[in-house]
């Protein structure tokens, strides 16, 4: 990859590693729904400012109604997803478990987008379920229903994640692409109709016990426009430029932030199970994410060679 893409990876890190730092506290306050529907609406709101500042082009050529459900998958479920981990996980634990995307990648690429599964994938499957299994079980937050509601969450978030990212290159990159703040706008769009019914469902049932302070409307702006609105455009133009698989090592990075975030700003615990659990699952990500060994050139005869009839050679 260039070193710009590099940089937006490790900026897209830092930021979404933030996410998790502000859903802790705003979630246990306001709640599943409101938060992600905030969250998504703030995004929707900020990627419309920036649009209009740019003086983009508005051009869907035909994948607005696309862009609209992608946004469901790759926002508005994990944003709820996470929402609800938030109210029961310490920060760093979510950074951790959201670094499972590439192998929920692997997964539904293998299952539903007919990609090869190799030895060194399904091994890294495995080594990431073992590094979820080790946090879970010896991390600072004791083994309960709790603790399992929460894990489960994120990684429905994360199945979400590597859905969405197969989505996006076959709805909108694989025919023509798409200009990357148009699909960033549209998907917070998205995930905004279909988050604003159920918000308004869990307030007119269960209204949050307070509305917070000025610190979590910061946090929730903070999240909204920086943690999202901001990121996806990062993210959408990754997607275009490096494709799905590698713009998802992006969750290489995340952990290291996420736990960083929480320590520091939320006084949250350490514990040697981040790093145990932490390096099985980058273990699990290089086995998934490191290159294929290229195929070798075929043996061709030297008097094919010296007729002028040699094959073309196609680079993989």
């Amino acid at each position: 990859m260039r070193t710009l893409d590099l940089l937006r990876l490790t900026g897209l890190a830092a930021i979404w590693g933030a996410s998790f730092l502000f859903m802790r506290i705003i979630a246990p306050v306001l709640g599943t729904f409101p938060t992600a529907f905030f969250r998504v609406l703030l995004a929707t709101v900020g990627l419309l400012a920036i649009l209009l500042a740019m003086r983009a082009r508005w051009s869907f050529d035909g994948k607005l109604g696309a862009c609209l459900v992608l946004g469901v998958v790759n926002s508005g479920i994990p944003f709820a997803c996470y929402a609800v981990a938030a109210q029961l996980l310490p920060a760093g634990y979510s950074a951790i478990f959201n670094a499972t995307t590439p192998l929920m990648g692997v997964l539904i690429g293998a299952l539903f987008f007919a990609e090869k599964m190799t030895g060194a994938k399904l091994a890294g499957v495995c080594f990431g379920l073992v590094g979820v299994a080790l946090l879970t079980r010896t991390g600072p937050v004791a083994f309960n229903m709790e603790l399992l509601v929460g894990a489960l969450a994120c990684l429905g978030a994360t199945a979400c994640y590597g859905l969405g990212g197969f989505l996006t290159r076959r709805w909108i990159n694989d025919r023509g692409g798409l200009d990357s703040r148009l699909v960033a706008f549209a998907s917070q769009a998205g995930a905004t109709l279909a988050m604003l019914p159920l918000f308004g469902l869990s307030v007119a049932i269960e209204p949050p016990t307070s509305w917070g302070d000025g610190t979590l409307w910061a946090s929730l702006l903070a999240l909204g426009i920086g943690c999202t609105a901001f990121a996806y455009i990062l993210y959408f133009r990754l997607l275009a430029d490096i494709g799905p698989v590698r713009t998802l090592t992006v969750t290489f990075l995340i952990p290291p932030f996420g736990v960083f975030w929480g320590v520091l700003l939320l006084d949250e615990p350490l514990s040697w199970a981040y790093l145990q659990g932490g390096t099985l699952i980058a273990i699990a990500l290089w086995l998934v994410l490191k290159p294929a060994p290229a195929e070798p050139e075929p043996d061709i005869p030297t008097e094919v060679r010296t007729s002028g009839l040699e094959p073309e050679r196609r680079t993989p």
